[in-house]
């Protein structure tokens, strides 16, 4: 395992932009103080590391401070190449949790895809996930093989299995997806595992009179079907947290941590951008919080990123 004393002696070879670890251990943003919640990060923001470099990646996140993590799909499917009692020792081996995974609801067909971009910047970043993704043997998916994803679940020891998108352009699909997510959470409930759903900015869009984000925490089971709210979508699509918090009390156990730039409103360092994190934590507990994960989609430097945003919340959540 890295230590953080490696680590931080390492660090001068890593390609990390120039950052300086041992400032951040000198101010007391490593692990050594207690916190609420330990800070978790969604690999998704790590990029191709996951797929280069699986077990240096992660002690790395353990050195910066990280404890949890949240598994994303991959050119390697679901687990990173990994079975996932595999991929839980090779977790466990760099002193993290591995608390949640991300996986598909079912299968998108380009024009689907797209329609989740609300600007030109969106459609470029979504252009280019799926390019990465085109060759990708296909992976088994939430509509297809719920049964599946509940037991790989259970053999890798996860709290939640969370599906990180699925269509819900029409009332079709939004009927579709309730149909998948009450099935999923059965399934994850008979396992010991509770299943949650991931938002982008789509379910808040009007669709045939309705709202998707309503439409299915109105029609899935309150205790089987969770939220993941992804703090910086969910404001993107100028809704505010925390009253969706005080609106479904104790539906949202995890959440995205993830900022907006203030010029374009694209993902950003946590505490750089717009997202109120201050006024948001401080409701927690009424949207039943009990892990949560920072994202950043499309990190330019990923570690220097997730380092910086580990950072601001660490200080953050001792003040």
């Amino acid at each position: 395992m890295l230590t953080r004393r490696k680590f931080l002696n390492q660090s001068g070879s890593f390609a990390l932009g120039g950052l300086i670890f041992s400032k951040f251990a000198e101010e007391g943003f490593f692990p050594g103080k207690k916190m609420s919640t330990p800070i978790g990060l969604q690999l998704y923001t790590l990029g191709d590391l996951m797929i280069t470099d699986p077990k240096g990646t992660l002690e790395k996140l353990a050195a910066i401070g990280y404890r949890e993590v949240e598994s994303a799909g991959s050119q390697k499917g679901n687990y990173y190449g990994y079975k996932p009692k595999e991929f839980a020792a090779l977790v466990k081996g760099a002193g993290l949790h591995w608390r949640s995974a991300h996986i598909a609801g079912a299968p998108f067909t380009m024009d689907q895809v797209m329609r989740m971009a609300k600007t030109a910047e969106d459609s470029a970043r979504i252009q280019k996930m799926m390019e990465k993704f085109k060759d990708r043997p296909k992976t088994a998916n939430l509509k297809e093989n719920y049964q599946q994803i509940a037991d790989e679940a259970a053999e890798g020891g996860i709290s939640y299995v969370v599906c990180s998108s699925i269509p819900v352009h029409t009332m079709d699909e939004i009927k579709t997806a309730v149909d998948v997510f009450n099935k999923a959470g059965e399934a994850c409930k008979k396992n010991g595992v509770q299943f949650a759903y991931h938002n982008h900015t789509t379910e808040f869009d009007d669709v045939e009179g309705h709202r998707p984000f309503d439409y299915i925490l109105s029609n899935t089971d309150k205790n089987n079907v969770k939220m993941e709210l992804d703090l910086a979508w969910a404001t993107k699509a100028n809704q505010d947290p925390v009253a969706l918090f005080k609106l479904h009390p104790g539906r949202f156990p995890l959440w995205h941590v993830k900022d907006l730039d203030k010029t374009n409103k694209n993902p950003a360092e946590v505490g750089t951008g717009i997202v109120d994190f201050k006024n948001i934590f401080a409701n927690a507990k009424e949207s039943g919080m009990k892990y949560f994960f920072v994202e950043q989609d499309g990190a330019p430097q990923p570690l220097q990123n997730v380092a910086n945003s580990y950072a601001y919340l660490s200080k953050m959540m001792k003040s």
